[in-house]
């Protein structure tokens, strides 16, 4: 798992390579075109087409996980030395550490450096960070080109990191207390992947994706919550606060996070506010319309380039002390184990 986090900050997920979460796309978009086929526009079918489709694609992907764990636990053999590679190679592809990091930054490479720059310079801007947000980037200011990086940079390093990063320390500790059988970090990690694509392919309140996408959406809330807490709690810790101060920081981020829409978004976003000393939230537009967000960490500071990029190296150091606060105990319980 290390090796996996090294991996994903040195290269992340290059375009020449096939990457999981495509295939993940592919099966959900074939799928989707059967289940509206079939259940039309009545919303119990769709939502019982979008849980057999949740089903089969979290199922799939984490079996097909298990399946390349127990290629690399057997006995090395002919034909058998990939099997470490390729556990190696999937724990990578499920963390978006540097994918995130490059997205912010190509985005920051193009703003001018001039913050009264006139719009049509903005437009390069504009553009990339579209590829990134779901929220309209048309006649975005400076200013709201770096909230929006701000914002999305704070919620993706959960939904892309974290999470994943969670998940996989579950089944790895799984397999250090001898449940060798039981799906191990990649399983884990697939299985969350799958239900993530889905909630970004699917998880949408327009349409028939309202009734179609549900259970997708509702599994990949349940599935980042716990780890949305985790990183509430620790990334203080990460900034140098003290254990107090991290709880009340944390606590903060909840109550502030709680009228967001979604159940993880604002609380991800109201810690990286509160820890980097930045307000966050506000009026956003998507399809042109109006939505208000919950304003975060209200009376610090607009987001700069520099807040962003603070972020980001807050994000980096996380996982590292996630990565070392996991091995202690797993290191404990094989020397008391040795000992005895």
């Amino acid at each position: 798992m290390v090796g996996a986090c090294g991996l994903d900050r040195l290269v992340g997920d290059p375009r020449w390579c096939p990457h999981p979460v495509v295939l993940m796309g592919w099966w959900i978009t074939a799928l989707r075109r059967l289940a509206e086929a079939w259940a039309g526009d009545r919303p119990w079918a769709l939502r019982l087409a979008g849980t057999l489709i949740t089903l089969l694609l979290v199922a799939g992907s984490g079996l097909a996980g298990w399946g390349v764990e127990r290629l690399a636990l057997a006995p090395a053999g002919p034909g058998l030395e990939l099997g470490p590679v390729l556990l190696l190679l999937g724990l990578a592809s499920a963390l978006a550490g540097r994918s995130l990091a490059q997205a912010v930054e190509a985005v920051l490479a193009v703003l001018p450096a001039d913050p009264g720059a006139k719009g049509a310079e903005l437009e390069p801007a504009r553009q990339r960070l579209g590829w990134i947000v779901g929220r309209d980037t048309a006649g975005l200011s400076q200013a709201g080109i770096l909230r929006a990086l701000a914002e999305t940079a704070s919620e993706n390093a959960v939904d892309g990191l974290f999470a994943p990063l969670f998940w996989m320390l579950v089944g790895a500790g799984l397999w250090s207390v001898g449940w060798w059988a039981a799906p191990g970090p990649l399983a884990l990690a697939w299985a969350f992947k799958a239900a993530s694509t889905l909630d970004s392919m699917l998880g949408y309140r327009r349409g028939r994706l309202q009734w179609l996408g549900s259970a997708g959406a509702r599994l990949d809330d349940l599935l980042v919550w716990l780890p949305c807490r985790l990183v509430a709690l620790s990334l203080p810790l990460a900034a140098g606060e003290g254990p107090r101060r991290c709880w009340q920081l944390a606590r903060l981020a909840r109550l502030e996070g709680r009228p967001d829409p979604s159940p993880n978004a604002g609380v991800s976003q109201a810690i990286y506010a509160h820890v980097v000393g930045v307000q966050l939230g506000g009026m956003n537009r998507y399809g042109g319309q109006l939505r208000p967000k919950p304003l975060l960490a209200a009376g610090c500071p607009a987001a700069t380039a520099s807040s962003v990029r603070q972020m980001l190296a807050l994000t980096a150091r996380l996982s590292g002390l996630w990565l070392a606060a996991a091995a202690l105990p797993g290191g404990w319980w094989h020397i008391t184990k040795t000992l005895s």
